[in-house]
């Protein structure tokens, strides 16, 4: 394959594009709704951020400054956790809009994450919200199918490409030069789009680590993969078709195919393989099993009547009044550690059943580059299901140390006989402080790469296809 010609093919190419006032109009609106998106998303970041950071230093100020009381009041008393977005979240919004972003945080029970915009917002929502990310998705490569559906076909059709093959050059230089010049229009966007998402995202208070630049470094080499199949794509079937109608045809129903009916028709295969339970199912289970083991609050409950025989008969004393140790923080404990092992289970299935939801989409990125680049760029952002599960882990982390800490500043500081004049017993404020501010974190990089491995061999396997399909066709393509 000779380089002179590939290049020579492509700027001419790349020439005839611009001739056409069309082009310049295409690439004037992505550009505008690129710049609308990136301005929405850093605005939405900043002020939701701002929203979240300024509650969650409420909450620790209101736990701070309660009065001396009851360990097990405080306990009661809880606290919030809020999620922080991810500086990406500029660029891919994902699961955002419909994952909460607040969670109450309190003892014997785990409450669920709350408060998503699409809960606060109007219906319209469903159809989905313009992020960088979904232009590159969608319009992008719609784009790309307009720019290029008849740059082989075209020439067939006036006998531009017999003159070409008369004159030596090759089918594969054809084609190659066809789609480095498709590809470099296409960089013409993906280029301002990662620049302008890059500025706003050093314009924002998050600290900017290596570990955030290697995100976006991967995100874009993952988006240039992408649209190199689009274009690969796109310019194999302008050369197996015989007329620019039939190309563009035939383009238009496979960018319907695969960027709107496939992944919502995975999705809703997803349910209907792997139900998953309702709020309510969830919770009347969890409810059933604790109590099964017993309740903490009634001391005539078999489980603990039988615990608090065994912790007499080992510390050889007849009464829980006699033990060194506060008894009712210690069944406290007991059964703070019972109801979290019990939910922490009947998370595990229903995580099992989201997994097994979503690795059907997975599983589809491998006949689908629109779902391989969707899942890739939302693990990168931050934005996925395992962001998500990775917050809501945390949150019960701390719930647990919270509860945990009350108890044991209840077994340690609260004596087991009655308060004189029947007053409740209460311990210094100051315990208050012992406990650490909720403090979430991200996930490393590697770390979503590896969720979406499938996602990434899966574009990488694309590429490698498309090129291969075009040394081939090569071979057997006709002038006429």
């Amino acid at each position: 394959m000779r380089s002179k010609i590939v290049m020579l093919i492509a700027t001419q190419f790349w020439s005839s594009t611009f001739h056409s006032k069309a082009a310049y109009g295409i690439f004037t609106v992505i550009m505008v709704l690129i710049c609308f998106a990136a301005y929405t998303g850093w605005r939405t970041y900043t002020v939701q951020n701002d929203i979240r950071e300024y509650y969650q230093r409420v909450v620790r100020e209101s736990w701070e400054n309660n009065p001396d009381k009851h360990p097990h009041r405080m306990a009661h008393f809880g606290s919030f956790a809020f999620r922080v977005k991810y500086p990406l979240s500029i660029f891919d919004f994902g699961l955002e809009s419909y994952t909460g972003n607040a969670i109450y945080l309190e003892a014997h029970k785990q409450n669920t994450i709350n408060f998503s915009e699409a809960s606060f917002s109007t219906g319209l929502l469903r159809f989905g919200e313009i992020s960088v990310a979904m232009l590159l998705q969608i319009i992008l490569p719609l784009a790309i199918v307009f720019l290029g559906f008849s740059a082989v076909s075209a020439d067939r059709e006036n006998g531009t490409l017999k003159v070409m093959l008369t004159q030596g050059a090759r089918w594969r230089e054809i084609l190659m030069g066809k789609s480095l010049s498709l590809m470099g229009l296409a960089m013409l966007i993906i280029v301002p789009a990662f620049v302008i998402t890059l500025i706003f995202m050093i314009n924002t208070e998050t600290s900017h680590t290596v570990e955030l630049f290697l995100r976006y470094t991967v995100t874009i080499v993952s988006y240039v993969i992408f649209l190199a199949v689009i274009c690969l794509i796109t310019i194999v079937v302008s050369a197996i078709s015989g007329t620019s109608k039939s190309a563009l045809l035939k383009l238009l129903a496979l960018w319907l195919l695969l960027a709107v009916i496939l992944p919502r028709t995975m999705q809703a295969l997803g349910s209907y393989f792997y139900p998953a339970p309702s709020k309510i199912e969830f919770e009347t289970a969890i409810e059933e099993d604790v109590l099964k083991e017993g309740d903490s609050h009634n001391p005539n409950d078999p489980h603990y009547k039988h615990l608090r025989d065994s912790v007499l008969m080992v510390h050889q004393v007849d009464s829980v009044e006699k033990l060194p140790f506060n008894y009712s923080g210690f069944v406290m404990r007991e059964g703070e550690k019972i109801s979290a092992n019990i939910y922490q289970a009947h998370l595990r299935k229903l995580l099992t059943v989201y997994d097994k939801q979503n690795s059907i989409t997975k599983m589809t990125a491998i006949l689908n580059p629109f779902s391989a680049i969707h899942n890739v760029s939302m693990a990168l952002s931050g934005t996925d299901f395992e962001s998500y599960k990775v917050f809501q882990n945390q949150a019960e982390e701390y719930r647990y140390l919270l509860a945990q800490k009350m108890n044991e500043l209840q077994m340690e500081l609260i004596s087991n006989e009655k308060a004189p004049h029947d007053k409740p017993h209460a311990i210094s404020s100051d315990h208050w402080r012992e406990v650490p501010d909720f403090k979430p974190t991200s996930s490393e990089w590697i770390t979503s790469v590896k969720d979406e491995g499938i996602s990434f061999i899966a574009l990488i396997l694309w590429c490698v296809v498309a090129v291969g399909i075009i040394n081939r066709i090569s071979k057997t393509l006709k002038a006429i």
